[in-house]
């Protein structure tokens, strides 16, 4: 489990296809300096295993399932790479509950920059705007953002300073892909109302009718009487 504050601003040291799969060499000082193979890093938003470290660098294998769901796929030699730890068991949570698992992939449609900060607005892949929510929050290219504005087709963060000397967002720019992990708790409250949450009825129980019918013929069975 991560929180989305980013530790360190890595880089891409070699990239090595493998016929469908990948293997990344990254450099991280920072993360790196108490990490053991089968340990979990945050690669701009994705969770990878780490295979083995050396002189501030690690390795992680990327599978098929992971290059088509993130824009791993497109890191290259020199890529820099938002880098973070999980957090510790009875750690502070500065930001929000990031599994490391992507939703899915949006596009970076605007950039107004000011001297106070940047505002981004990014392009949502179909249906994801549902889980989004003004003043929720997202991990964008594994950084724990606040949403701005909430649409069913796109988001918009403000980011301070801070954020765009520190982490890759500093210099993203329209039409740049970004990986998005929406808030985990909106997917499970979803799950747990299930139909009903869109206003479908529910599928009857196991040898009975559903509840509403269940009711209705009560109803009915008690106005015979």
């Amino acid at each position: 489990m991560f929180t989305g504050i980013v530790e360190e601003l890595g880089e891409v040291v070699a990239v090595e296809d493998r016929g469908g799969s990948a293997r990344l060499r990254l450099r991280g000082p920072r993360v790196t300096a108490d990490a053991r193979h089968g340990d979990s890093i945050a690669v701009n938003g994705v969770c990878l295993t780490v295979v083995e470290t050396r002189d501030g660098e690690f390795t992680a294998d990327v599978i098929a399932e992971t290059l088509e769901r993130s824009s791993l796929g497109a890191l290259t030699t020199g890529s820099p790479v938002n880098l973070e730890r999980p957090m510790a068991l009875g750690g502070r949570l500065d930001g929000h509950l990031v599994q490391g698992h992507v939703d899915g992939t949006g596009t970076l449609t605007a950039r107004q920059d000011a001297d106070s900060g940047t505002d981004l607005t990014i392009g949502l892949p179909e249906g994801l705007g549902r889980y989004l929510v003004e003043k929720g929050s997202i991990t964008v290219d594994g950084i724990s953002l606040t949403v701005v504005e909430a649409t069913d087709t796109y988001f918009t963060v403000s980011l301070i300073p801070t954020t765009l000397a520190l982490t890759t967002l500093g210099t993203k720019q329209p039409g740049d892909p970004v990986n998005l992990e929406v808030d985990v708790l909106a997917k499970y409250v979803e799950r747990l109302l299930g139909p009903t949450a869109q206003g479908v009825p529910q599928p009857p129980r196991p040898g009975g009718a559903a509840p509403s019918q269940q009711s209705g013929a009560a109803q009915q069975s008690g106005a015979a009487r």
